[in-house]
């Protein structure tokens, strides 16, 4: 009869090696499902990123167009408004195209009013006409309507079928048309990103699999990571396009001869997908299983209690302490450290949370250079109410203007950081959506919410909105008087002739200055500058409720005057205003004194007025009044 001892150490064994058995095979199951819910996995995590890359480039292609027209079209009207104020430009080609490298175009094209070429930076083009080819014929139209700015997509142009974009702009005064090219570089750089080919040369060094694009239509093969299929018909691979209906689940199919597990997606008008063969694939399964059926025969062999004594001892303590200390962490506190050494498990585990939060530490330096590639002043902050402390990138202290005791508080409370922020917000900028002014400088400010995580970004837009509105003053403004000039005026009355009747009484003044020509000639036109200005001084705050004035060149002024209770007001105004006509000594300078002549004509405002036709009504009454000025004095 056999022992005890031996029974059970039979037994034992039969239970072991059956539980062994029975593990292993479950094991080698699931370990095939993993690979296979892996390999899935990897394919759509990477198809996902390949559609987001055609879909990101194809947004970046429709911004670079957008903002290349746009561009094309504003370099048109810079040119033209060169031009018109300087036309001798047009009388030197060398000038031409200094004016061509200053506004960076690459050609320039002068028409006249008949759309024919007569100057520019190409002399080869001159007697081009708008029905000299197909692509100049998009710009006809404009002879028709002179209001018309146009900007033509990138094309061909007639001369040397060379990829351009060229748009094209009347000049003000309507004398003549001014075309300029520009090289789309940049958007035929973001166009490649598009294609098919550049995006699998990404993959080309993963060699566990390989990637296929296929014509949903035709299955031809448009793109591969395997050249040489490039071109071929998906059947002669060995696949068929009903299996792609629903290849993102993944199937096994024979690819060029060998078993495979392949996933594809449908993106636009193809289907891209990852094949992985199967020998890659489950490669691993066989090593993996040896080495678990000896660690269970190990296992099986070792003595409950001691597992269960050593588990708690050296597994389940430590585990709890980990815990601890990563939602430590996880509330904010970056300053623990977690120095567990019971195992080596635990003091590798110990240093790689502690490198990953040194990372998280890291990340203001990392973002900071991120951000400093882009060669703007863009800061970064982020902060919970769970950390105290506020983590923001090196260019916050800057944009902002900290100084370093400043940077310290507001770094080490989050509370004081937000009262700063809502602080700034009560500063807006005027006009600018999102912007806000500190310390004679302007901030565009954006911030997300989610849950309790406040991530914010600042942007240092100073020079960007000071030279925009530079650009609009010189614009819109008469670089001698200071007053309103053409264009500034007829902006500025569209927007006051919107609701006429809330203009309440109103009169539109055409003064144009006497003698000019007479002070010119006699004391230089230094003097004759001075006299404008005098005129201009008197006129640009007249009155006591609204006014706009504006100079139309030369000797000729608009004072627009508005908003007052009624006419009688108005008029009385208006008399000051000609009672000053020979009334007033202005001095020129060195001893000269000259009275300061005018001459006016007024129109009142009706409940049904347009601005163009009491502008008209004005000069007809001003030239009026200066006939009858110079009858009086030849009477005399």
């Amino acid at each position: 009869m056999r022992t005890l001892k031996n029974i059970i150490s039979r037994y034992m064994m039969l239970l072991t090696c059956i539980l062994v058995a029975a593990i292993l095979a479950v094991i080698i199951f699931l370990q095939v499902v993993t690979e296979q819910r892996q390999a899935r996995e990897n394919a759509e995590r990477t198809l996902y990123q390949i559609e987001q890359l055609l879909i990101q480039n194809q947004e970046e292609l429709r911004e670079i167009e957008k903002e290349y027209s746009e561009t094309c079209l504003h370099n048109a009207e810079v040119i033209a408004y060169i031009i018109q104020n300087d036309p001798s430009v047009l009388e030197s080609i060398e000038e031409l195209k200094k004016l061509a490298e200053y506004v960076e175009v690459d050609e320039i094209h002068i028409f006249d009013e008949t759309g024919r070429i007569y100057a520019g930076t190409h002399p080869q083009y001159y007697d081009f006409t708008f029905d000299s080819g197909e692509q100049m014929m998009f710009f006809k139209p404009m002879l028709q309507d002179r209001s018309l700015k146009l900007v033509q997509e990138i094309t061909p142009n007639t001369a040397e079928a060379k990829l351009m974009q060229y748009s094209a702009v009347w000049s003000e005064d309507g004398k003549f048309i001014v075309q300029v090219g520009m090289e789309p570089v940049n958007v035929m750089k973001a166009t490649e990103k598009n294609e098919l080919s550049y995006l699998f040369s990404l993959f080309r060094v993963n060699l566990e699999a390989e990637y296929y694009a296929v014509d949903i239509q035709s299955g031809e093969i448009v793109g591969s990571t395997q050249l040489e299929c490039v071109g071929m018909n998906i059947a002669d691979i060995g696949l068929e396009l009903e299996e792609f209906e629903d290849g993102g689940k993944g199937f096994h199919s024979m690819v060029n001869g060998e078993r495979a597990f392949c996933v594809f997606k449908k993106v636009d008008s193809n289907y891209i997908g990852r094949v992985i063969s199967n020998a890659e694939l489950y490669g691993r399964i066989p090593g993996v299983t040896v080495a678990l059926a000896a660690c269970l025969i190990v296992i099986a062999l070792i003595l409950s209690y001691a597992v269960t004594r050593y588990m708690n001892r050296y597994v389940v303590a430590g585990v709890h302490d980990v815990n601890e200390k990563l939602h430590s962490i996880s509330q904010g506190n970056l300053d623990e450290m977690i120095e567990i050494n019971s195992s080596v498990e635990f003091s590798e585990l110990s240093h790689d949370i502690n490198v990953m939060k040194k990372s998280l530490l890291n990340y203001n330096t990392k973002m900071s250079y991120v951000l400093r590639k882009t060669n703007m002043y863009i800061g970064v902050y982020e902060y919970n109410e769970h950390m105290k402390r506020v983590r923001f990138t090196e260019y916050i202290p800057h944009i902002f203007a900290l100084g370093e005791e400043e940077v310290r508080r507001l770094s080490a409370d989050y509370r004081a950081f937000q009262r700063f922020i809502d602080e700034l917000r009560g500063n807006p900028a005027p006009d600018e959506a999102g912007v806000f002014g500190i310390n004679g400088k302007y901030i565009k400010l954006e911030e997300t919410h989610e849950n309790d995580e406040i991530f914010g970004v600042a942007v240092d837009v100073t020079d960007e909105i000071n030279k925009r509105r530079k650009i609009e003053e010189e614009r819109d403004n008469d670089s001698l008087t200071g007053l309103y000039n053409r264009r500034g005026l007829d902006i500025k009355l569209s927007e006051l002739f919107v609701a006429p009747k809330e203009l309440r009484a109103g009169a539109m003044i055409m003064i144009d200055a006497d003698n000019l020509k007479v002070i010119n000639d006699t004391y230089g036109h230094e003097r004759g500058d001075m006299y404008l200005k005098a005129i201009a001084n008197m006129i640009a705050d007249w009155g006591d409720k609204g006014t706009v004035a504006a100079r139309l060149g030369g000797d000729e002024f608009v004072l627009f005057l508005y908003d007052y209770q009624n006419e009688e007001a108005l008029l009385s105004t208006i008399e000051r205003l000609e009672s000053m006509q020979d009334g007033v000594m202005t001095d020129l300078g060195e001893g000269i004194c000259v009275p300061l002549q005018f001459s006016a004509g007024y129109s009142l405002v009706k409940d049904n007025s347009d601005y163009q036709s009491l502008l008209k009504e004005a000069d007809e009454k001003m030239y009026e009044h200066k006939r009858l000025r110079k009858m009086a004095v030849s009477a005399q």
